[in-house]
């Protein structure tokens, strides 16, 4: 496997950009995090409420120590089932028992917070040493913290090590965790626990380790799809053998080469093109990164070789959006993402508009996708530095995506001009699929501008309904 280039090139924003376009170019620029130091060991209370003779262990300790914000914390207890009913008393939430025959149990209180409790049997020593990395393997109990493998000192540095030489593989979805605590902690891999993530994953591939359940794969790539760069930490899945277990149709576009405007494979050209969304628009939710990651991921079936010897792609936006809806229901995504990001796979490649007119008919024709495809466009192009590229060429775009963002930012949807009711009495319809055809036709006529009020549109329907061959009245 080649590993990816870590650092995709950024592209210098357009000083001349107006209206709304200017903040939204403003955001194409983005940093690399840095480490702070750590803060101090935390007490039991910061994490409060505390179950009676609980030990905080896990992320919230590795979390704070970061001085980050802790929200959900996991707990050792004696009794979980009774810790659990005594703490939803105290938060107002909801005890649920998770896994019966381990005996684990969860709180949702009334804020969102997520409170686990597992049950401490044996030494608290023993169980951290079975956990997967030496940064989760830190806790905090009534009589202060406890770190025996060294945590502490392995986050100060920056290091991502495994708590023994079998723990990934004893939990295969370990080794994809892995990447995104990398990822998201700025941590590099100790070699030797690189090198068990990579063994892990081709075992899988080998089905000699057994697979982890679809809707873990799923939670594991949402929260990488979450990183600062998650372009960046796709690409080191993919050289640890963890992509192809989570998107084999993605990674088909390796080695898939394209020219003209683009500078990378496939494969490559969808991660740096993700990283760009995630730069210029940080609050870019799930469904946008989903199918900015996938938005190409039709083109190796459809590639082929023109009159001149062009490489083409035809039908790969609408081909792409049947393999992502097919991907995302494998790793058990929810029915309402799969359905926008495959929509937004497949509309990627409508031509931008070049007039106000044009504008105002693509914004009417798209408005549910909308800004999301005007993102993924956007990121799409940026990420593309080929020979036939340019600044001049990326800029017309960038002011065409800002013609658009104007009109859709411009109002709210007005009341319709005119209602079923109104269709079916002027044209002597019946109800049925004429009478919605109607509707859109008089919508987008009104978004236009051809008509302004209920009696043009009325006119209008009478036109259209004529050139249709409709029985009008």
């Amino acid at each position: 496997m080649t590993r990816p280039p870590p650092d995709p090139a950024r592209g210098p924003a357009d000083r001349a950009a107006r209206g709304p376009l200017r903040a939204l170019l403003a955001r194409l620029r983005h940093g690399a995090a840095r480490r702070g130091t750590l803060a101090p060991w935390p007490t039991r209370d910061a994490f409060a409420p505390v179950p009676d003779g609980g030990v905080v262990v896990g992320g919230a300790v590795r979390d704070a120590r970061l001085g980050r914000a802790v929200r959900d914390v996991d707990w050792l207890v004696p009794d979980p089932a009774a810790a659990a009913h005594a703490l939803a008393e105290r938060v107002d939430g909801t005890p649920v028992e998770m896994d019966a025959e381990r005996g684990h149990w969860r709180v949702a209180t009334a804020g969102g917070r997520t409170l686990d409790l597992a049950p401490l049997a044996g030494p608290l020593e023993a169980d951290l040493a079975r956990r997967d990395y030496t940064v989760n393997a830190m806790a905090v109990g009534p009589d202060g913290p406890v770190d025996p493998l060294g945590g502490a000192d392995d986050l100060a540095a920056g290091r991502l090590v495994a708590c023994g030489p079998d723990v990934l593989a004893d939990d295969p979805i370990r080794g994809l965790r892995g990447v995104r605590l990398a990822a998201t902690h700025a941590l590099a891999w100790e070699p030797a626990t690189r090198a068990a993530a990579a063994d892990v994953a081709d075992r899988l591939a080998a089905g000699t380790l057994p697979r982890p359940a679809a809707e873990r794969l799923r939670d594991e790539l949402t929260e990488l799809l979450g990183a600062p760069r998650p372009g960046t930490a796709l690409a080191d899945a993919h050289a640890l053998g963890w992509l192809a277990l989570l998107l084999p149709d993605l990674v088909a576009g390796e080695g898939v080469a394209q020219g003209g405007l683009h500078h990378r494979d496939v494969l490559h050209h969808q991660l740096e093109a993700l990283d760009r969304l995630v730069a210029a628009f940080p609050d870019a939710g799930t469904d946008l990164r989903l199918a900015t990651l996938l938005h190409d991921v039709g083109k190796p079936a459809c590639a082929a070789r023109g009159p001149m010897g062009r490489r083409t792609f035809h039908g790969h936006a609408e081909h792409g959006a049947t393999l992502t809806a097919a991907a995302l229901r494998r790793l058990r995504f929810p029915r309402a993402t799969v359905r926008r990001a495959a929509a937004l796979v497949g509309a990627h490649m409508v031509p931008l508009p070049t007039t106000e007119r044009a504008a105002r008919r693509f914004v009417h024709r798209r408005a549910e996708l909308l800004p999301d495809l005007l993102a993924l466009m956007l990121a799409d192009r940026e990420a593309a530095r080929g020979r036939l590229a340019n600044e001049a060429s990326r800029r017309r775009y960038r002011e065409a995506v800002g013609r658009v963002l104007a009109v859709h930012e411009a109002a709210p949807p007005p009341a319709p001009l005119l209602r079923g009711e109104d269709v079916m009495a002027l044209l002597d319809l019946p109800p049925g699929p004429r009478v919605g055809e109607a509707l859109r036709f008089v919508e987008e006529a009104r978004a236009v501008g051809d008509v302004r009020d209920a009696d043009e549109a009325r006119a209008a329907l009478r036109r259209y309904a004529d050139r249709r061959g409709w029985r009008a009245s």
